[in-house]
């Protein structure tokens, strides 16, 4: 059978050299996280005090993966609390997911981090008491609300689907890590913190604990902040920064 070819008109209209519309751009997220001026000083035994903190600039986009290299003492432990909200600043801004840190309340700040972030801990910090199961929704509770089939969906992600009801006692290290990863993420979360995650896992949990805790991430739209001293650690990010870069107490 012999289709019908095109019209004239047709053709006319294929070869009209009448610019295309163009689709507009994208708009731009506002980063999720946006850091200027920030400042945090102790006091130290002998009554001096100490800046530890001093970043003048530093941006996270939403859904962004970045390692973050730091050596121990460098400050950037405290950094992260800083953002998390745990500890409060002596000066300058934090604008996590568009609202200002440093100017809310403590239970507040609670709040903004219970339903914003997700902490992920070289110790892990699960309650000894609770299951697994039970960990997960606790973190739940102080969110938008425990949701049970999102808390087993989130544990079967990580490969306890079978562990539901066991205790972190009961787990191995690297299991009880993809609980705090489950929990990290409970909350659905614009920003996960992972303070060294893999610190306490032998090389090959480590590289399978990283890429889960990355691939959650992403399948969640949820940014990555890990900081760690460890080469192969920071070697799968396609991004990563020096701390020491960033920040500049001797400056200040």
């Amino acid at each position: 059978m012999n289709l019908p070819g095109p019209s004239a008109t047709e053709e006319a209209c294929a070869s009209s050299s009448a610019p295309l519309l163009e689709r507009p751009p994208a708009p731009r997220l506002p980063p999720v996280l946006d850091v200027n001026g920030l400042r945090k000083s102790y006091r130290t035994p002998d009554g001096d005090t100490k800046l530890v903190v001093a970043v003048d600039r530093f941006t996270l986009a939403a859904g962004a993966q970045l390692g973050l290299k730091g050596s121990s003492g460098s400050g950037k432990t405290t950094f992260l609390n800083l953002i998390a909200g745990i500890v409060k600043s002596d000066a300058g801004s934090i604008l996590l997911n568009g609202v200002e840190l440093t100017e809310l309340p403590e239970s507040k700040r609670d709040r903004l981090r219970a339903t914003t972030l997700g902490c992920v801990y070289q110790s892990f910090n699960l309650l000894q008491g609770y299951t697994c199961l039970d960990n997960v929704l606790l973190a739940m509770s102080f969110g938008a609300g425990r949701d049970r089939a999102f808390a087993t969906a989130l544990l079967g992600r990580v490969g306890l689907s079978h562990r539901l009801d066991y205790y972190p006692r009961q787990l191995s290290i690297g299991q009880q890590q993809r609980v705090a990863v489950a929990r990290a993420l409970a909350n659905r979360p614009k920003l996960v913190l992972a303070d060294e995650p893999t610190g306490n896992l032998d090389a090959t949990l480590a590289a399978e604990t990283l890429a889960l805790l990355r691939e959650a991430c992403a399948e969640q739209n949820a940014a990555l902040l890990l900081v760690s001293h460890d080469r192969d650690i920071l070697a799968q990010f396609e991004h990563v920064a020096e701390f020491k870069q960033l920040n500049h107490p001797a400056n200040s």
